[in-house]
């Protein structure tokens, strides 16, 4: 299988591609607009560029990988040849639901269709094509091409040969394949959301503020990134919506989101993206300042 390709040209999307392009893949990168595809590309080259810098790649390596992605704005012509698809478009259920019914009707029989959720049913995705026993979960982790981890879903159908090939391609482009059941949120977000909204719980509820937060989990847990800058990183909006997928799929209130967390989603304070969350990223993307509200 040398035809991979990918729907969605944003974080995740663009993260996906390179990382299969600088392994030797074609990958036909797919987006319904142009402008985020160039967006896309212009990533992967800028992140390509501090690789070479620091000397993890040469500048033949860089235009190797480049050459190796190919733009494309309709989904029939990008995949017409593709051995895998990974769909990375919004966590939406409904948007992925279409895409797979679609992807399902324009690939070829033995096509596998991968998806990149962080949370939601494999099975249900697989439910909507006429191929469940190739489809499968692929959950990256952010930024794509550093981290490691790989989340292998398999969903109620998904057979023992797609699994075991999608493992062996994980490794292939020098990631870790870990794999685990098909229950909201998996593993990683099932552990990692509800300790994100329990840090904006405890903001909400006063008991400390946004940096004593950050710095308790930083410097008393280890963790690298704390909790409330994570949740600017990976997007409020994506907090929100695989936190109500996981309170819809276990009817459980410990997954219910804070009303801060909707507050802030509803009045567009996404995050790193928006330019203000948790923190202000008006002057630099980095954590330093935090947003007026907190202040």
């Amino acid at each position: 299988m040398k035809n991979i390709a990918v729907i969605g040209a944003g974080t995740m999307g663009n993260g996906i591609a390179h990382t299969f392009a600088q392994f030797g893949y074609n990958v036909q990168l797919i987006d319904i607009s142009e402008a985020a595809l160039e967006k896309g590309v212009a990533t992967i080259a800028k992140n390509l560029d501090r690789m070479v810098a620091k000397e993890k790649i040469s500048e033949q390596d860089k235009q190797n990988t480049l050459n190796n992605i190919t733009k494309h704005t309709d989904i029939k012509t990008g995949v017409q040849y593709a051995g895998l698809v990974v769909e990375a478009a919004t966590e939406n259920i409904d948007l992925k639901l279409k895409i797979f019914k679609q992807l399902d009707e324009v690939c070829a029989e033995d096509t596998i269709l991968a998806t990149n959720t962080s949370s939601i049913s494999i099975t249900q995705i697989a439910a909507v094509t006429n191929r469940p026993e190739k489809i499968i979960g692929m959950h990256f982790m952010n930024p794509v091409p550093i981290m490691k981890l790989v989340e292998i879903i398999r969903g109620y159908n998904t057979s023992d040969e797609v699994n075991d090939f999608i493992v062996d391609l994980t490794e292939k482009i020098n990631k870790v394949p870990v794999e685990v059941n098909d229950y909201p949120g998996f593993v990683a977000n099932r552990i990692l959301m509800p300790m994100i909204n329990e840090s904006i719980e405890t903001l909400y509820n006063g008991v400390a503020g946004v940096k004593e937060i950050d710095t308790v989990m930083k410097l008393g847990m280890a963790h690298p990134m704390g909790p409330l800058q994570l949740a600017d990183f990976i997007g409020l909006d994506v907090c929100l919506s695989i936190l109500n997928v996981m309170y819809e799929g276990f009817k459980n209130p410990k997954y219910a989101p804070c009303p801060l967390l909707v507050n802030m989603v509803t009045a567009g304070k996404l995050g790193v993206k928006s330019g203000e969350g948790f923190y202000d990223y008006s002057e630099s993307r980095k954590a330093e300042k935090v947003a007026n509200m907190f202040s």
